[in-house]
C-alpha cells in the first residue's frame, strides 16, 4: 500500500498516512498532533521497483 505525505496548516505537523489507493480520496485525513482536518499533501518522489528478468 502507498505511504502519503501530509502536512498541517495549522501546527506544521508532517505526517504520513499508509492506505489503499481506493481509500486515498474518499476520507478526510486528520492531523495527529491537532485533530485539524486542513491539511495539503506534501509532494514526495515516487520510486518503482522492477524485477529484471534473466
Amino acid at each position: 500500500m502507498p505511504t502519503y505525505e501530509y502536512q498541517c496548516r495549522k501546527c506544521g505537523e508532517v505526517f504520513d498516512v499508509v492506505e489503499h489507493l481506493s481509500e486515498h480520496e474518499k476520507k478526510p485525513h486528520r492531523c495527529p498532533k491537532c485533530r485539524s482536518e486542513e491539511v495539503d499533501p506534501v509532494p514526495t518522489p515516487f520510486f518503482a521497483r522492477t524485477s529484471k528478468k534473466s
